[in-house]
This record gives C-alpha cells, sequence and structure tokens, in this order.
C-alpha cells in the first residue's frame, strides 16, 4: 500500500488533500482556454498559471481526457510554473470524430506542434506520462529546438523491452493465469471475466496501488476512447498489438542533449528496467524510481513526486 495508508489514500482520493493538508489534485478553472484547429477540427487546451517558465504536459492513454494529469500537476501554478495541457483529439472537450485514420503515433506528434503555434509557445519544458511520453519523445526528434528539459514520467522509448517486462509481470500470476489469458488473447476474448479478473488485478499491482480512483482519475476513465487506444496501442495494458507494438526510439535519443528526469515507480507497469534503458540512452538524463509507486506516483505519492518535479525544473 502506498505510504500514508489507507486512510491518507481514502482522504486524497475524495477530497483532493491528504490529512496533513497536502494539494495533491487540484479542481480550479483554467486562467485561459484555447480552442484550436487541429486537422480540420477543435482541440480544447487549458493555461493555468502565468509567465516565461512553461511546463507543457502531455497525459498517457492513448484515448483518455487530460483531467487525470491535469488536476495532479495544476499545483505547480503555485510555484510559479505555467502549467499547459490539452484534450488530445477524441478526448475531453476536444472534438470526437469518428475516423480510425487520425489515431496514429505520427499525427498525435503533428497535433502537439499545432498546440504550441496556436498558443504562441516557442520553447518550453516538457512533462509526458506513459503515451506522453512516447508522443513526447517523437515530438522531441522532430523539434529538439522547442523542448529546454524533459520529464519522462512513467514511459520507455521501446516498446519490444516493455513488452518483455510485462510478460515478467503477468508471470508473477502463475503459469495457469498465464495460459488462460494468452488463450484469450489468441481469440480476441478480453470481455471474459476471467480475463477481466486478471486485467484487474494486474491493475492493482501495476497501474494504481489505491484502494479508490481519485475523482479526476475516474472522470478521466468515464471519458475514455477505447477505439484510439485499441488500434494504437491494444485492449488493455498488458497485450499491445496496436500500431505502437514495434516502435523503438532507443538508438535515436542520444541526440537529445536537454536536462532530463526519468521517473519510474518500483511497481510501474513500465518498470525501472524500462526507465534505466531510457535514462541511460539520454546524454543528460537522472532517474528516480518511488518506491511505493506503481504507475501513478503523482497519486500514490504525491508529495514526494513533486518534490522531484521541483527540485529538476528549479535547477535547470
Amino acid at each position: 500500500m502506498v505510504a500514508g495508508g489507507t486512510a491518507a489514500s481514502l482522504a486524497m482520493a475524495r477530497t483532493g488533500r491528504l490529512p496533513n493538508g497536502f494539494l495533491v489534485w487540484d479542481d480550479r478553472k483554467p486562467d485561459a482556454t484555447y480552442e484550436i484547429r487541429v486537422h480540420g477540427h477543435k482541440v480544447v487546451a487549458y493555461s493555468y498559471g502565468a509567465g516565461d517558465r512553461v511546463l507543457l504536459c502531455l497525459n498517457g492513454g492513448p484515448g483518455l481526457p487530460c483531467d487525470y494529469l491535469r488536476a495532479a500537476l495544476v499545483p505547480l501554478a503555485d510555484q510559479d510554473w505555467r502549467v499547459v495541457i490539452h484534450d488530445q483529439l477524441g478526448t475531453g472537450a476536444s472534438d470526437h470524430p469518428d475516423d480510425p485514420a487520425l489515431w496514429t503515433l505520427a499525427r498525435y506528434v503533428e497535433e502537439v506542434e499545432l498546440v504550441l503555434e496556436a498558443l504562441g509557445l516557442t520553447r518550453v519544458c516538457f512533462l509526458g506520462h506513459s503515451w506522453g511520453g512516447w508522443c513526447g519523445i517523437e515530438y522531441a526528434l522532430a523539434h529538439p529546438e522547442r523542448i529546454a528539459a524533459m520529464i519522462w514520467s512513467n514511459t520507455c522509448a521501446d516498446i519490444p523491452h516493455l513488452r518483455r517486462e510485462i510478460d515478467r509481470l503477468r508471470e508473477a500470476l502463475g503459469a495457469e493465469t498465464v495460459a488462460m489469458m494468452q488463450g484469450f488473447e489468441a481469440i480476441g476474448a478480453w470481455q471474459h471475466p476471467a480475463y477481466a479478473a486478471a486485467v484487474t488485478l494486474l491493475d492493482f499491482r501495476h497501474i494504481r496501488r489505491l484502494p479508490e480512483r481519485p475523482l479526476p482519475v475516474q472522470r478521466s476513465r468515464a471519458g475514455f476512447n477505447f477505439p484510439i487506444y485499441m488500434k494504437i496501442q491494444g485492449p488493455n495494458e498488458y497485450h499491445y498489438v496496436g500500431e505502437i507494438a514495434t516502435w523503438d526510439r532507443i538508438a535515436e535519443l542520444g541526440r537529445l542533449t536537454q536536462p532530463a528526469l526519468v521517473v519510474n515507480g518500483q511497481h510501474d507497469v513500465i518498470t525501472p528496467a524500462c526507465g534505466m534503458r531510457l535514462a541511460r540512452a539520454l546524454p543528460n538524463a537522472t532517474m528516480a524510481v518511488p518506491r511505493n509507486s506503481s504507475h501513478s506516483p503523482f497519486y500514490e505519492e504525491p508529495e514526494a513526486y513533486r518534490a522531484l518535479l521541483l527540485e529538476f525544473l528549479e535547477g535547470l
């Protein structure tokens, strides 16, 4: 269980604060909201705080509204950082076109550039969580001049290596359960109760080690656009069959010389071994491993996580 215990976790999930008063997540209204034309559709971006120190955030998914990450990072605006994040096309307040041709990594990378151009942001610090990291790595390689520093949170740069790590995590369930999962995966029966139960157990171990989902997470989950997720990634976090399944940019990361912070939870589905592979490929990276976290350290160990981010950002 997370540091602070079940009572603290439940208090945070329901109120946004820990019992000691620490602000974990914040549902304040944005200081500015932008509607941006992206590939013929509307994308909505949110800005909190002011000034030249900009932290551009790209949330995980794909196919999730940004609520879960936005609410967790908004408090950084109280530390003199302008926090910018957007609902990626197909999610949240952005348009939801019914066009599978739009659900590609390359198009989402173009979307990041269009958002920056629309907001007049020429150089930013970048935070990518999970899928946001994959999209962010592609963006940074295409537009390194835009990136002053990088925070790669619970992400990696080598999906084939990640898939091998996921196989190792699945093996902890036992050979019989793994065989059951493989059988249902072979016929696409991902909704079968037995298979779903195994995925739920893995989620509690490796996605969010909390007794209750925080309200922003609940909102993001309620708005989940599964067809996007399925086309790019697959049916769940443990079975990659989408276009991202063979993605690997380790060899190109030596071109990214900006300061970088890599964060992977000790129990993360994207394991510390994945993070270490990413950090070693970057010329100027440091790595942190929150010991009581899985894939959501901003909720599992919020004080420690935010301290890591601020130490890195203020040291630039």
